[in-house]
């Protein structure tokens, strides 16, 4: 039996009104495709030092993470025209094998840049699982059941960063890294067949839309500005990493104004960088603190386990530590009223920038527990913050830019990742990070990756103060 969410329904609404043969399917798959998108990280995360002793590819980490966001930008982007072109069945499919493909590859990499292609097929098909996933529960449920699909699709987010580092540590432990990434693309090749081969996916279908092109000009500009940045750091030399990041943000501003040119198709609203306007303002504040609090995701697992001596698998949850600290977090405060938005966000985003400090002296130096409580602080101040960023940019919204703001601000989440990945990388290597071994040397890179992400922590406070000062 089919979920038709246009047919009328009496039962009560609950968990045993969703758990039924007509929904129960529906909501698996659904919770299927965030599971992929949600654990890959954390997975990649606590496997990555087995990978690098095995592979090399030091000088590389930063790139796992950037490449993965750029995928991850690119297929959410597309993902609302295909769907509304095609329905979800076919774009859904698709994104779980292009998944699959990723993890394949990255199986079978002799070295690290084949990981790295890997990596962009997992986030071309993760990005496009996740935002598709949320596309399906508006198409397959009726609105009196959105909202348990919704709380158990975040319920399983919270539940990934908990099995992520627990698979990446289990297969670094008693199999192999390789093995993790076949697990996870034998998981996402189920689910292309389970769509394809199995019944439809709902009787209903996105209203029309008129006619619209990919924006694939945009995205190759924002995508080749992040390589560009990232390239930089490959061999770091001031005139050639001078002249990688300037061709890459020459790419990211090509991006903003080509973008700004296409009314209809905007991917971002007008002046998503600034703090002349509440949605600049807002934008900026995400991007800023996203980059700032990249580098423990991206380097802390090789950090902490060649610094501190620990297990991949102790490694892979203390990174962890962020992602349940937000999402308990988040859980508590939901209820808050909107007058205390201003006040939430301030404390939350301050309690984010003050991990930075916390992470540049616990990561080198100790102790375990600081470090766990620093993740903590970064994990609970986005908690705090970041539904109510989201209450308050949509509330001050221009007329018909509230749609657009709510798009943007995980896609300026994405960018900030991706940017503060090529960032940190140059920061990385122009530390000694490529060629450190332990000791000194690598103590000394983690100083100086964590202190150069204070900057634009810094800069995410500035705008959060312009943010939460316009009246409502």
């Amino acid at each position: 039996m089919t979920p038709d969410p246009s047919a009328p329904d009496t039962s009560a609404p609950g968990w045993r009104a969703i758990a039924t043969r007509a929904y129960g399917p529906a909501l698996a798959l659904v919770c299927l495709g965030v599971w992929l998108h949600a654990a890959d990280s954390l997975l990649v995360a606590t496997m990555l030092p087995a990978m690098v002793a095995e592979i090399g590819g030091q000088a590389l980490v930063a790139w796992t993470v950037a490449l993965y966001e750029v995928g991850s930008i690119a297929a959410g982007a597309a993902s609302g025209l295909l769907a509304l072109r095609h329905g979800i069945r076919a774009p859904m499919a698709g994104a779980a094998l292009l998944f699959a493909a990723g993890c394949a590859v990255s199986a079978l990499a002799p070295d690290m840049w084949v990981v790295l292609a890997g990596r962009l097929l997992q986030g071309l098909g993760g990005g496009g699982l996740m935002a598709l996933s949320f596309v399906a529960v508006g198409l397959l449920f009726p609105s009196r059941l959105m909202p348990l699909a919704l709380a158990a699709v975040s319920t399983l987010w919270g539940v990934s960063a908990f099995l992520g580092p627990l698979a990446g540590g289990l297969f670094v432990e008693f199999a192999t890294w390789r093995a993790g990434f076949w697990f996870f693309a034998l998981q996402a090749l189920a689910q292309a067949l389970w769509i394809i081969l199995g019944p439809p996916l709902g009787s209903a279908r996105p209203a029309p839309a008129p006619a619209g092109r990919l924006p694939v000009l945009r995205l190759l500009f924002l995508s080749a500005g992040v390589v560009l940045i990232a390239c930089g750091g490959i061999d770091v030399a001031p005139l050639h990493t001078s002249l990688f990041v300037l061709a890459g943000l020459a790419c990211l501003a090509a991006f903003l104004r080509l973008d700004a040119r296409r009314e209809a198709s905007r991917l971002l609203p007008p002046s998503p960088v600034g703090l002349g306007t509440p949605a600049g303002a807002a934008l900026t504040m995400i991007l800023c603190l996203s980059a700032a609090t990249i580098a423990i995701s991206a380097y802390g697992p090789l950090l902490i386990t060649t610094l501190h001596g620990t297990s991949a698998l102790v490694a892979g949850y203390i990174i962890a530590a962020a992602s349940i600290s937000w999402t308990v977090t988040a859980v508590l405060a939901a209820g808050a009223a909107e007058r205390h938005d201003p006040k939430l966000i301030a404390i939350g985003t301050v309690v984010v920038a003050l991990s930075v400090p916390g992470f540049a002296w616990s990561v080198p130096h100790g102790p375990l527990w600081l470090i766990v409580a620093c993740a903590a602080m970064e994990g609970g101040g986005f908690g705090l913050a970041w539904t109510f960023i989201l209450r308050r940019a949509t509330a001050l919204a221009p007329a018909g830019e509230t749609e657009r703001i709510a798009a943007a601000i995980p896609t300026m989440q994405r960018l900030g990742y991706a940017i503060g990945a090529a960032y940190v990388g140059i920061v990385a290597n122009a530390a000694g990070f490529a060629e450190a071994a332990g000791g000194e040397a690598m103590r000394h890179a983690a100083e100086v990756i964590f202190l150069a992400c204070l900057p634009p922590a810094a800069l995410g406070l500035a705008a959060m103060a312009g943010f939460v000062r316009v009246r409502g």
